[in-house]
């Protein structure tokens, strides 16, 4: 049986209250987009958060949690990792695998 997969796009930003401070600002996913080029740290910035497709079991838990609570086509509320706090546009989730 293979895993179910995601399609996400996120923001990584050091603190929490600028993650708040975006994810406010954030309306559309052309709004998220702006922001991850603008603000995140990760290297997937230069394609607007992207991180594409991956399977459940890929990320570190929390945010792989949230990409699976998250409703598709709307922004997590800030998480938390090792990495910083990210916010998280889930495009499409394939769960019928």
């Amino acid at each position: 049986m293979v895993a179910p997969s995601a399609w996400a796009s996120h923001i990584l930003v050091a603190s929490k209250s600028e993650a708040i401070q975006i994810k406010d600002k954030v309306g559309k996913l052309k709004d998220f987009q702006k922001f991850a080029r603008k603000k995140s740290t990760c290297p997937s910035s230069q394609k607007g958060g992207d991180l594409g497709w991956f399977r459940k079991g890929r990320m570190v838990k929390a945010f792989e949690d949230a990409v699976w609570d998250t409703p598709v086509a709307t922004v997590s509320p800030p998480v938390k990792t090792q990495f910083g706090y990210h916010l998280i546009w889930v495009h499409e989730r394939d769960e019928e695998q």
